[in-house]
């Protein structure tokens, strides 16, 4: 935080507005004719109209200044065509252009109603520029002005990375940075992951709860980076106004920051100084990940020791509770796997980053519930050891964790699937609780498809294979079972055994399976003569029919089926 008593400058702004253009001196006896309320649009440059087709010469926030001349109508003395005026009074506002100043009386007599009324219309602000006024005067003074306030936003933006980097060396990190922000900027200040989790906040009771009660977070307290573009703005739903940075390093962005102002006093001027803000956000966000995966990398190690029984359950209780963990208490083993990326996806995007965005959105939402809960991330999934709740109820509280993490999708998160253990009364039966979680992903993925929630007691059958260790066994069986069809390398196996599921699905209701597989009914007779040469009289045998379903089973469990 900036040391005590240190002053810094007054909120400014890299432009004028049109206001403050026309409260110049030289402009002292302008006329606004229409737009009054465009008066707030700001200026950061001017240009001079000289020839008729301007339109591509001009620039947004551009003061246009014009004696009249080029809009005259054809020939000598001709009245400007109002229809002409309009269009380009329109044209100038869709471009951005901060307003029109005219001089009249030598070229132009008057600006016709039809003109002043679109500039009524668009906010535009349409001035009458003192008669006795030289253009040379105009822009002398205002470039002037503006090169000072441009200047002075330079000079606050450098007296607030000074004051924010001061903080971090003095051993802030990101919750310093945000209240330093906040004293300079008031309102309220967040810093959020790149996918729109809060790390830190600061401000007011009223001003958060403002910045928060907008459209722009989810019902989970996520930021939706996805949608809210950086700069200043503000937007239907939302109360005042926000300005939103980019924190990048290395060419990766970590992180977003957020101020709100519920009185929509947030300017460019603003974007300028988180700007600078958001280089020292990254030295502290970079630096609070280096020390984190030095973190996560000892807590890895040793969760994984301890799942796999290789610490003893005394001595790993005793070194959990040195990590802020609680392992002796009955515990929930949760594995979250992320679900193979789509075909499309970038390959330059490395897992490393997903993984340890995906283990900082789990622990967010474990923690309010669970303080003392294990969450770790391994190469490919999240582990958290979760304690049972009061009222037992072990499949809700996973059911909200899980949509509290996947919220609504956004800020390029990755779909993921989720697996359940049962109850782990002591440490001891910690490992074989992790077991049945990662047994519990692998299946409800294969048989529900991906972002599935499945629980080991209600796996059915799946239940009973995964506690066959000896796997060369089950695939004994699935050969001996299958014969021929057992391969997955052949296309036609896999079709063959594709209708032999179907049709013991349905219960060998020939009709219903030709009609799930789009077969002629005479062509799905055909395939059960050819399945029952194959693997023998299943239609009659239900010693067969049950050996078969167990045999697919396996097929699915393993993951080739």
């Amino acid at each position: 935080m900036p040391p005590s008593g240190t002053d810094l400058p007054a909120p400014v702004t890299g432009g004028l507005s049109v206001a403050e253009v026309l409260g110049t001196a030289v402009l002292g006896g302008a006329q606004v004719l229409a737009g009054v309320r465009g008066l707030g649009r700001t200026v950061t440059r001017l240009n001079v109209m000289e020839v008729p087709d301007i339109l591509p010469w001009v620039k947004p926030q551009e003061l246009l200044l014009t004696t009249g001349y080029p809009l005259r109508g054809e020939g000598a003395g001709a009245p400007a065509d109002p229809r002409a005026l309009v269009d380009l009074v329109a044209a100038l506002d869709d471009r951005g252009l901060a307003a029109l100043g005219v001089k009249l009386g030598r070229y132009l007599d008057a600006v016709p109603a039809e003109v002043l009324a679109e500039a009524d219309r668009r906010g535009f602000p349409v001035v009458r520029l003192p008669d006795d006024v030289a253009f040379d005067d105009v822009l002398e003074q205002v470039l002037t002005e503006l090169l000072n306030r441009q200047a002075a936003v330079l000079a606050r933006g450098e007296q607030v990375q000074r004051a924010l980097v001061e903080a971090v060396l003095d051993g802030g990190g990101v919750p310093e940075v945000v209240g330093a922000l906040v004293r300079i900027l008031g309102g309220a200040v967040l810093v959020t992951t790149a996918d729109g989790r809060v790390l830190a906040d600061a401000g007011s009771e009223a001003a958060l709860e403002a910045a928060y009660g907008s459209d722009c977070f989810e019902g989970t307290g996520r930021f939706r980076t996805e949608r809210e573009r950086p700069g200043a703005h503000g937007h239907p739903g939302m109360r005042g106004n926000h300005v939103v940075v980019p924190v990048v390093a290395a060419g990766v962005e970590h992180g977003r920051i957020v101020a709100h102002s519920p009185a929509g006093a947030l300017g460019e001027d603003d974007v300028h100084v988180l700007e600078r803000a958001a280089t020292v956000a990254a030295l502290a966000l970079t630096r609070q990940l280096a020390v984190r995966a030095v973190e996560s990398k000892y807590q890895g190690d040793f969760l994984r020791d301890a799942l796999a029984g290789r610490v003893d359950p005394e001595a790993a209780v005793s070194h959990a509770a040195a990590l802020g963990w609680d392992l002796d208490r009955p515990l929930v083993v949760v594995v979250a796997e992320l679900d193979p990326p789509p075909d499309d996806a970038d390959p330059a995007l490395g897992l490393r980053p997903v993984i340890e965005r995906f283990t900082a959105a789990w622990q967010s939402v474990v923690r309010p519930v669970d303080p003392h809960a294990p969450v770790v991330g391994f190469t490919q999934e999240v582990v958290a050891l979760l304690g049972v709740p009061e009222d037992g109820d072990v499949e809700r509280r996973v059911r909200e964790l899980v949509r509290a993490v996947s919220g609504d999708g956004g800020g390029g998160r990755r779909p993921f699937s989720t697996g359940v253990g049962r109850v782990a009364a002591t440490p001891a039966a910690l490992g074989e609780a992790y077991e049945q979680a990662r047994t519990a992903v692998r299946v409800g993925r294969r048989t529900h498809g991906p972002g599935a929630t499945a629980h080991f007691d209600g796996l059915g059958v799946f239940r009973l294979l995964s506690l066959v260790d000896d796997q060369r066994e089950l695939d004994a069986f699935v050969a001996e079972v299958l014969g021929p069809l057992a391969r997955p390398d052949d296309a036609d196996a896999r079709d063959l055994l594709r209708t032999l599921e179907v049709l013991l699905e349905t219960g060998l209701n020939v009709a219903e399976t030709a009609r799930l597989l789009h077969f002629h009914y005479n062509t799905l007779r055909y395939r059960i003569a050819k399945l029952e040469r194959l693997l023998g009289p299943f239609t009659s045998d239900h010693e067969l029919r049950l050996g078969l379903m167990l045999a697919l089973r396996i097929l699915v469990m393993r993951g080739s089926g």
